[in-house]
């Protein structure tokens, strides 16, 4: 597949198939996404692979904490405290394509929790990643890791895979590193659902729009 199709063919991804991901792909898209370009060669990646038993532990104390009411509380501030436009329009258009594909009313408070909460199973896909940094690593490597991302979802869309990036499971770093051993002085930056796309799932049906390229582009001759 070339390049350009990958990349208008990537999505968000928040329905799976019931069906394992082959180790050997896992490790291609990571062997390929370690390719991706860093300041100096820092190469600041550092990834966690969640699957099978482990992801299910996991899984289940991320989301009791939810659902008891804990939000977390995350290494770093992803989102401005304070939302301006035309930021706080996409972000309302966003979650409001969401909704209404899934036929969710506003009112409608307890499905929305339990369409939140999906986000901390990774959307039950059978992969689940988890990208951690060293603490002391500043804003370069923020952007270093926006590259190593963007390749590791792209890699898996060349593979037959799907994929979805979280922020949401990043809310919950001391959960996660105590479950899995890491030391504080890692930054979670976020996590990553990873599986074979369930496509009869109407939560897969929608798209987000994007912006023309006019609107954000100058140029300078």
């Amino acid at each position: 597949m070339k390049l350009f199709e990958i990349l208008k063919q990537r999505k968000a991804v928040r329905a799976y198939l019931d069906k394992p991901v082959e180790k050997e792909k896992i490790h291609a898209i990571l062997n390929a996404a370690r390719h991706a370009p860093s300041g100096v060669n820092t190469q600041p990646w550092q990834v966690a692979v969640v699957t099978g038993n482990a992801k299910q532990t996991l899984q289940t104390k991320i989301e009791t904490a939810f659902r008891a009411g804990n939000k977390g509380k995350a290494d770093y501030e992803y989102y401005p405290t304070q939302w301006i436009e035309p930021y706080k329009s996409r972000r309302k258009n966003c979650g409001l394509l969401m909704y209404q594909t899934l036929k969710i009313e506003r009112a409608d408070t307890q499905r929305q929790m339990e369409q939140w909460a999906t986000n901390y199973r990774a959307f039950d896909a059978p992969v689940m990643l988890l990208f951690f940094m060293d603490e002391h690593m500043q804003t370069g490597s923020y952007m270093d890791y926006g590259m190593f991302l963007q390749s590791v979802m792209l890699a898996a869309v060349d593979l037959g895979l799907a994929t979805c990036p979280q922020a949401s499971i990043a809310d919950y770093p001391e959960i996660i590193k105590s479950e899995l051993a890491y030391s504080d002085n890692r930054v979670l930056l976020c996590g990553m659902a990873l599986g074979y796309e369930d496509k009869n799932s109407l939560v897969n049906s929608y798209r987000t729009t994007r912006e023309d390229v006019a609107s954000f582009t100058d140029y300078f001759d």
